[in-house]
């Protein structure tokens, strides 16, 4: 192993301790730094941004773009509306950021030194990593929403295969999003899948942390709680999950609904409670702090990822709370979307469903609900999986394998490629 000087180029990242944007990337920034590398992080400056100038080993590195308050859009998942659509502010302000960034990247990495850039979303990060690299070696990694964005837009399909014909390796957190990024321009024999981890001592089960979420939400132990968190956007299924809740509620009496997040569907998934008559049954409870996040898997009876490919195409890579519900021991029923089907084995650590099937996914949640011997059963195994195979300290480890095979001119062996669960 060499000890390396990164500079990741990322657009978002938690803003202060427990946002809830970009939160996978902190975990892996802090995760390379652990392992002995020197971490300098480039991003967007934004009115929320509140972080000392080193936190857990990470360097950290704003750049200002916007000339005006409101146009700070660029970045932080405020650049795609309903997550289908580019905002018009964000094509607006996106040559000032990318030149901005480039600037700010290029500084760093001659300054202190980098022996490695790597972007992360292919757009833009990866863009903005590419034009500031020179000599050094470019690693870009694929999180889901830059490719759907490169597939139908193309001016970014023509940025994303610039930045693909730049790269020494491209990393995927989905076998799904490395094909697709193939069909982009990426080469098949310099990209792998580098799945998402999760930290086992922060998400666990939690006797204490289930009685006192479940009486905060006025719940005793004789009702049936499943939870859901995410973006209230389209590709996150919610829809199939409340019509679900419904089909449910007429054989179960007891069930509610958790449903955590924010975003642009917020009223018409209220709405649609509201029609289908579970307006009660549903606690819409907005964007919570991450650190509750645990606190309410520990409470739920089942969680639920209804993650669908949306109209529109974008889907997730795989999302976070698929690998914080296996590390809770909380029963999960999703779908095999992205990345998911790749991490969980049906039957044994999850309940997978078709997607947009709302009978479908009642099913296997009155299924888990009824039997607490299976509900204990697929909790443990999916546990177990996380202990051995999904930490966040792998995939740091993964990241480190990349970065010295790519200053490692003479090396033949290949970065790991963790396509599926074992």
């Amino acid at each position: 192993m060499s000890r390396h000087v990164v500079v990741m180029v990322t657009t978002s990242y938690p803003r202060f301790p427990g946002d809830t944007v970009g939160t996978f990337m902190e975990p892996i920034a802090k995760g390379v730094a652990a392992r002995g590398h020197e971490v300098h992080l480039v991003a967007p400056w934004h009115p929320r941004v509140s972080r000392a100038a080193e936190e857990g080993g990470v360097h950290f590195h704003f750049f200002r773009y916007a000339p005006t308050a409101s146009l700070n859009v660029f970045g932080y998942a405020a650049a795609l509306e309903a997550d289908v659509r580019l905002r018009r502010a964000a094509w607006l302000v996106a040559p000032l950021a990318v030149a901005a960034g480039w600037r700010l990247a290029r500084r760093v990495a001659r300054e202190r030194g980098a022996t490695v850039m790597h972007g992360h979303w292919v757009v833009p990060g990866g863009v903005i990593a590419g034009l500031a690299a020179g000599r050094r070696p470019l690693v870009v990694s694929l999180h889901g929403s830059d490719v759907f964005v490169a597939e139908r837009h193309g001016l970014a399909a023509a940025a994303a295969r610039r930045a693909f014909r730049r790269a020494a390796w491209v990393t995927a957190c989905s076998g799904d999003l490395r094909d697709r990024a193939v069909a982009l321009g990426a080469r098949a024999d310099r990209s792998s899948v580098v799945p998402y981890g999760v930290d086992p001592e922060r998400f666990r089960p939690d006797a204490t942390a289930r009685a006192e979420e479940r009486a905060s939400l006025g719940l005793d132990e004789q009702t049936s709680l499943v939870f859901a968190v995410g973006r209230l956007v389209r590709k996150k299924g919610f829809e199939y999950l409340l019509e679900a809740t419904a089909r449910l509620a007429e054989r179960r009496p007891t069930v509610v609904l958790a449903l955590a997040g924010g975003g642009d569907l917020a009223e018409p998934l209220r709405q649609r409670a509201a029609d289908l008559g579970i307006a009660g049954r549903v606690r819409f409870l907005g964007t919570v702090p991450q650190d509750r996040i645990p606190r309410l898997l520990a409470a739920a009876d089942v969680a639920a990822v209804p993650s669908v490919r949306d109209d529109a195409g974008n889907v997730d890579g795989l999302p976070n709370v698929v690998m914080e519900a296996l590390a809770s021991g909380t029963p999960l029923v999703a779908t095999p979307a992205g990345g998911i089907a790749q991490v969980v084995e049906d039957g044994e650590t999850a309940l997978l469903v078709p997607e947009r099937d709302a009978a479908a996914l009642a099913g296997a949640l009155e299924a888990l609900l009824g039997d607490s011997g299976r509900r204990a059963a697929i909790g443990g195994r999916a546990r177990a999986l996380v202990e051995r195979q999904y930490t966040w300290t792998r995939t740091a480890a993964d990241f480190e394998v990349v970065y010295d095979r790519v200053t490692d001119t003479t090396s033949t062996n290949p970065p790991p490629h963790r396509a599926a669960a074992s």
